[in-house]
């Protein structure tokens, strides 16, 4: 079934919304790695002309998850080891600062909305919606990185979630990990709710290397797969 055109908002610069369009399709693997970046077909899809569509293309090259290849034109960037690697040793030590600082300084409030956040993940975990239980997960973790009062970790944290994102897709497709997932976030709200920075810190750190283990086994999976 063809895609319908894309949604056009009006507030913002076509290229804009070309690019938010592609971008979201990229992270949640709608467009494979791999997958070649036509922009005849694209603008034919998604109802606007090549400008935009090339301009979209440059942003995502800049953002890494688009890479030109000589001859070949633009394609959807791999998901490798390395760059998995890349992000998420960052993402580890920004997650146990994060959950440290949120011990010391969370309040009674965005407790109960971390418990909310952690209740709404287990329910769109257990309506197997990859899109909905990946927007979940970010909105528990969003809780804890407002939590620690920190502006320019918060900023850092943002900006880094939008690299994590397409990683964090990937976790979740494995359904084999749902079930520590939802006991990985309850010990990491425990622990805050003890205010146990320590406990936090090795929760959040093991949460995130069970994340790489699982990615490393899809990647080499689908090199296996290819041959």
């Amino acid at each position: 079934m063809a895609k319908s055109k894309m949604k056009i908002d009006e507030f913002l610069p076509l290229r804009d919304s070309v690019f938010n369009e592609l971008r979201s399709e990229i992270l949640t693997g709608e467009l494979e790695p791999g997958e070649r970046l036509m922009e005849i077909h694209l603008a034919d899809r998604l109802g606007v002309s090549r400008t935009p569509i090339r301009e979209a293309i440059r942003m995502l090259e800049l953002e890494g998850l688009v890479t030109m290849i000589p001859r070949r034109g633009a394609h959807v960037a791999q998901i490798t080891e390395k760059s998995m690697n890349d992000v998420l040793e960052v993402r580890e030590a920004l997650d146990a600062l994060c959950v440290e600082l949120a011990c010391e300084r969370i309040t009674a409030e965005e407790l109960k909305k971390l418990e909310e956040a952690a209740q709404n993940f287990e329910a769109s975990v257990r309506s197997n919606e990859n899109h909905a239980i990946a927007q979940a997960d970010v909105d528990f973790h969003n809780v804890i990185i407002r939590a620690t009062r920190n502006d320019r970790l918060i900023s850092v944290e943002e900006t880094l979630s939008q690299a994590i994102y397409r990683y964090r897709y990937e976790y979740i497709k494995d359904t084999d990990g749902h079930a520590n997932l939802v006991l990985e976030h309850r010990e990491i709200l425990e622990s805050l709710k003890n205010r146990d920075g320590a406990r936090a810190s090795e929760a959040a750190r093991i949460h995130i290397e069970n994340q790489r283990k699982s990615i490393i086994r899809q990647i080499r999976q689908e090199q296996d797969r290819k041959g």
